[in-house]
């Protein structure tokens, strides 16, 4: 649901590509695929947002700039420390559209 959410948030003036789990998008990053933004949640299921910078980072590590992390605001005390250490924003869910836009439009600037 978060994903449609954003796909139809971004999708008037950006190309979204969404996949549900987190070894799917390292595999697109694998394959040689490059975005100019990954917006990723914080906790999934298969690869937490944590693990997921940390293989982009060895598979692709340009693309680590380009994370957002999504979270719910309930996390583990190492992913606060997690989040403390990147540079990478993080907004919280439930997120206002609007706020989502704008810093879209600041990350691609």
């Amino acid at each position: 649901l978060v994903a449609t959410s954003i796909r139809r948030t971004l999708e008037p003036d950006h190309e979204v590509v969404v996949v549900t789990r987190g070894s799917e998008a390292l595999d697109q990053l694998i394959s040689g695929e490059r975005f100019d933004l990954i917006i990723t949640d914080l906790m999934m299921p298969d690869l937490t947002g944590m693990d997921l910078h940390a293989e982009i980072s060895r598979v692709a590590p340009e693309q680590v700039k380009n994370m957002i992390f999504l979270t719910g605001g309930a996390f583990t005390q190492n992913a606060r420390a997690f989040l403390e250490k990147v540079p990478n924003p993080c907004m919280d869910k439930p997120f206002d559209p609007q706020n989502l836009r704008a810093l879209i439009r600041q990350r691609l600037l």
